[in-house]
């Protein structure tokens, strides 16, 4: 069965962080910044972390601006994102959501940078997020539970990648 994709309005760096709802959480580690890029540009988010059920690219390595990949969270909600030109790739990858697999988000983003520290790196991710008006009192509600979300995720990574 062919899915239906809602597209969304553009968004980009400056959404990041203007955007209604915004979620930003950091994880230290002992990893590299490589090893760490390794991790997120692979396959090993669908391995460790429950929530996401699916990943998958639209080109080979490396990958650059343009490129466009799918997120599945819990098999339910898809997103297509795409890479965006801002940024450099060992320092900070953006992506900007093109289209999702269920209606009610305007806008979406994320921000991934990797910075180094003096025991290796710190990892910090933002989400940003628009919903449609009748969806704002779930944004509100979900709000505690993207944060959950997105602090076991990091500390998942930092376990996995750590030296």
């Amino acid at each position: 069965m062919a899915r239906h994709w809602y597209p969304l309005a553009e968004s980009g760096d400056a959404f990041l962080n203007s955007a209604p709802f915004r979620y930003a959480h950091s994880v230290e580690t002992t990893a590299s910044a490589e090893r760490i890029w390794e991790a997120l540009t692979g396959e090993a988010l669908v391995r460790w972390v429950p929530v996401f059920t699916g990943l998958r690219w639209d080109s080979s390595r490396p990958f650059g601006v343009g490129t466009v990949r799918e997120v599945t969270l819990l098999g339910v909600f898809t997103a297509r994102e795409r890479f965006l030109p801002l940024g450099r790739r060992t320092q900070r990858c953006i992506f900007g959501v093109v289209e999702a697999s269920l209606p009610g988000l305007r806008r979406g983003a994320e921000d991934w940078i990797v910075e180094p520290t003096p025991a290796g790196s710190r990892l910090t991710w933002t989400m940003a997020i628009e919903v449609r008006p009748l969806m704002t009192p779930l944004a509100w509600d979900g709000g505690p539970v993207i944060g959950l979300v997105q602090r076991r995720t990091l500390r998942v990574i930092r376990v996995h990648v750590s030296d």
